[in-house]
């Protein structure tokens, strides 16, 4: 065999997995797309969040509290090898409304779940006055925030660039430029690829995002994941005027604002929009104001990589022991959990973490 792990897809979820394999001393092998693939990394807000997952799953919820524990750790560790700064922060981040009515539902929906969690889900509920204490900024129309303390965030190219540069670093093979047309399991695992390239592995990694749709039936999983596009605006850069980041928005390490983000199904057009464009700026100043005045640089769309209830799916394949599907649509949050934790569940250690209600056999029909 070549390499003990092959891993196909090269964005965040798979270099996190690849870096944790590596760290153990494992042989790994990444095989990646084109530039024009589609790609959720390169378009990813870079959150680091845990308020609101897990509503109707708390083990959604420990699980991305986990990882956003570790994350310090994770960039501290990368930043030493590499160099790169990923533009952690780690201070909370909020959920505005411009509500009572929808402050009041979500904060009786965080109190349920922090019943389940055993009182874990930190969390303050902040009125207008209260809120603009922190935020100086905010706009009249929001009548108050809910602030958790575990949330924050970080620069995704970042930490996409420091990923890539230590797996190279720590002896990955990394193949661009690749699809996978089959894998085969004679007695290693083959992997081919569309110009004739083989790799020949100990276990496969599928963590493809989108691309698992049609890969993953090959190799004996459902992959029932679908893309959902979110468009985003960037300012100009800005004095500071946002110091935790929201969902509306975020102050970036650089200091321009990132705005967002739209949820539509819409297949895999990734196109901006100007109606979604223009609902995201009407959020954003009605939030904050003074972002009326900012000249704005660029926009984008990019295609998110949803299951049917948006938790992630990790699961082997029982027509291919030794084949495995990673996807999720948190691999900012989760990338921390991938790369430190993760490792032991793909090598079935004492300290692999229980996922078995992530696996696709939710999905089954009676």
């Amino acid at each position: 065999m070549e390499t003990d792990y092959a891993i196909v897809g090269g964005g965040v979820v798979g270099l996190s997995i690849a870096w944790g394999l590596l760290r153990r001393g494992r042989t790994v092998t990444v095989i990646d797309g084109e530039d024009g693939s589609i790609r959720a990394s390169r378009g990813n807000f870079g959150l680091i969040w845990v308020q609101s997952k897990g509503l109707k799953q708390p083990r959604y919820a420990q699980w991305s509290q986990r990882s956003a524990a570790i994350w310090a750790e994770f960039a501290n560790e990368l930043g030493d090898n590499t160099g790169t700064d990923v533009a952690l922060e780690q201070k909370g981040g909020y959920d505005l409304h411009f509500s009572e009515e929808t402050l009041q539902a979500t904060v009786a929906q965080y109190e349920t779940l922090k019943q389940q969690l055993d009182g874990n889900y930190p969390f303050d509920v902040l009125g207008h006055n209260a809120l603009r204490k922190e935020e100086p900024h905010i706009g009249p129309k929001v009548v108050g925030a809910i602030l958790h303390h575990q949330d924050g965030h970080a620069n995704p190219l970042r930490l996409l660039m420091a990923l890539a540069a230590d797996v190279r670093r720590m002896g990955a093979r990394v193949l661009t430029g690749k699809t996978v047309t089959d894998v085969a399991k004679p007695d290693a695992f083959r992997v081919t690829c569309a110009d004739g390239t083989v790799v020949s592995a100990a276990k496969v990694v599928l963590a493809a995002g989108l691309g698992t749709a049609q890969l993953g039936p090959k190799l004996g999983f459902k992959a029932p994941v679908r893309p959902q596009r979110g468009q985003v605006l960037i300012t100009e850069k800005m004095p500071k005027l946002i110091n935790r980041p929201s969902i509306y928005a975020r102050q970036v390490n650089e200091g321009g604002i990132q705005i967002g983000a739209t949820n539509e199904e819409v297949g895999t057009d990734d196109r901006v929009t100007q109606r979604g464009l223009s609902g995201l700026a009407a959020d954003a100043i009605a939030a904050y104001p003074a972002l009326a005045k900012a000249q704005l640089v660029r926009s984008w769309g990019a295609l998110r990589v949803m299951s049917p209830d948006g938790l992630p799916i990790y699961e082997q394949s029982a027509d291919m022991p030794g084949a495995y599907l990673v996807t999720c649509h948190s691999g900012i949050t989760l990338s921390a959990a991938h790369a430190r934790l993760l490792p032991d569940w793909l090598e079935g250690t004492a300290a692999a973490p229980d996922l078995e209600v992530f696996s696709e056999a939710r999905f089954a029909v009676s």
